[in-house]
């Protein structure tokens, strides 16, 4: 019988972590460095950025820096950036995507179903409002009443709005918002805010409350529910045009979806109607205090 044979010995080779090829012998690698996990953050969302900063104590005060949420909130709403904000990026960014919204504040037994638009950006303190998917023929002037031009036109011209990023959503919400007894039915609201309104006291703890200042009336079938806000000083620009192209994004005539649009400097959105006879539209504001610029902008309409 044959001596079983011995094994031989066999090298077992240590493990070596991979050297970076832009590395020089002579270079430590620091995986503690500020720059490189700065530029990796740019390609990570929030809710990767808060995991992040829940490894360690060096990753949060790196991550909750200032910067770090500014490029986050501005890359994920496609904005410009803002002169001054009065609360810190995190917060703001916090605010834009947590999933809240106007009537989670206030009426949510009125409320029925929303859905986020995009955000938008007011660079002057000037806004057109209107209720079609065109310019008006004339622009109202601003000795013209508010009241006055709603009525006869559909559109108007609203003045001390606080610029900056505003957020819009589209809200559906239970009849009747209005003063109007008859309507058993539900009411379209584009709804408008400025990024920092849920962080402000005033709002939160029921001061600040919006105000009317307008309503028309169309006694005749209406093809659709629409709403448009326009930075007044860009309503001649390209961002208006990707607005008005209705081609491009409102429905076909059978398409009952409501679809929306938003540029730089401009919001809009449609929902196309079934056989109607007509529509009531009111337009609100709401002013960051008594004489406080104009944080919040509503376009309603609702059959009747």
């Amino acid at each position: 019988m044959q001596k079983p044979r011995k094994r031989g010995r066999i090298a077992i080779a240590c493990c070596t972590s991979p050297r970076s090829t832009f590395l020089t012998p002579h270079t430590v690698f620091n995986w503690y460095d500020v720059d490189i996990w700065s530029e990796i953050a740019k390609y990570l969302g929030g809710k990767c950025l808060m995991r992040l900063a829940m490894a360690n104590r060096w990753f949060h005060r790196l991550i909750m820096e200032g910067s770090i949420w500014k490029y986050a909130c501005l890359r994920d709403l496609h904005v410009p950036s803002p002169c001054h904000v009065s609360f810190s990026w995190f917060k703001l960014y916090v605010s834009a995507f947590d999933g809240s919204h106007s009537y989670a504040f206030r009426q949510q037994e009125k409320h029925i179903d929303w859905m986020r638009i995009g955000a938008f950006f007011f660079e002057s303190q000037s806004a057109l409002l209107s209720e079609e998917l065109c310019l008006p023929k004339k622009i109202p002037n601003e000795w013209e009443l508010t009241e006055t031009t709603v009525k006869t036109s559909g559109a108007c011209v609203v003045h001390d709005v606080k610029t900056g990023i505003w957020i819009a959503d589209l809200q559906l919400v239970r009849c009747p918002v209005c003063n109007l007894n008859t309507c058993e039915g539900t009411m379209q609201t584009l709804d408008a805010r400025h990024i920092e309104l849920f962080m402000e006291e005033g709002y939160k703890d029921g001061t600040w409350e919006f105000e009317d200042i307008g309503t028309h009336h169309i006694d005749k079938h209406s093809n659709g529910a629409t709403g448009v806000i326009f930075d007044l000083k860009h309503i001649r620009s390209p961002n208006a045009d990707a607005i008005l192209d209705t081609k491009k994004w409102v429905g076909q005539p059978n398409d009952w979806q409501p679809r929306a649009r938003v540029s730089r400097h401009a919001v809009a959105v449609n929902t196309n109607l079934q056989p109607n006879e007509g529509l009531h539209v009111k337009y609100q504001i709401m002013r960051g205090g008594a004489n406080g610029p104009i944080v919040a902008i509503r376009i309603s309409q609702q059959l009747v």
